[in-house]
């Protein structure tokens, strides 16, 4: 489900009418969070990692409304939530695209994120499941250490989408900090967001 959000009473109209129509309306940012006790949180509770982090970042950007405005001719709606895109890499090293429904319900979560990654991975070729705006796009590069991401883009489609990427996990003594990339339109929020966004997550991966 979403609602309408009535641009002529919006804080950020002027904004949005400001970057909306920008040649590259996104802006990105790279940060590192620290990740250890959800890595041990994670194997107590038998729970992939990756995914793990995957649910609490969704969690994250679930609670923060602007990262769940979409722009749809021209006009500006709020999903009630967003759901996961998230790249799939494959043992012939390529990847495919899976999409993850948001769930509250981790246990739920993890048994529907699970099984798609398993789809994913009997796959071939490049599918892509969900059309719908109602989603963020997930990358994983787990082989570099990265401090800036850049996107190949159609700049005509899913102008709006969010993009996350998780990169390289590395241990300095016993915490583990993992670099994590964030495309976000200017048009719809701006770094405060984004930093709500990273403050959030990395609550919720010290829980």
């Amino acid at each position: 489900m979403k609602r309408e959000i009535d641009l002529s009473t919006w804080k950020h109209r002027e904004h949005f009418e400001v970057f909306k129509n920008f040649d590259e309306p996104l802006f990105g940012m790279t940060v590192r969070v620290e990740c250890s006790a959800a890595y041990k949180k994670s194997k107590e509770a038998g729970y992939s990692f990756s995914l793990y982090y995957l649910y609490l970042s969704m969690k994250a950007a679930n609670k923060i409304e602007e990262f769940r405005y979409r722009i749809e001719d021209d006009k500006v709606y709020c999903y009630d939530s967003v759901g996961a895109g998230p790249t799939v890499f494959r043992e012939d090293e390529t990847y495919g695209c899976g999409y993850m429904p948001y769930n509250k319900d981790i246990t739920e979560f993890m048994k529907q994120a699970s099984s798609e990654v398993e789809r994913v991975k009997a796959e071939r070729g490049l599918k892509f499941p969900c059309s719908g705006e109602n989603i963020i796009h997930y990358s994983t590069l787990p082989w570099a250490d990265f401090t800036s991401v850049n996107h190949a883009r159609i700049l005509s489609v899913g102008r709006s989408i969010p993009k996350i990427t998780f990169g390289k996990i590395t241990r300095d003594g016993e915490k583990m900090w993992m670099p994590v990339d964030v495309h976000v339109n200017h048009a719809l929020m701006d770094g405060f967001h984004v930093g709500k966004f990273v403050e959030r997550f990395q609550y919720f991966l010290n829980q």
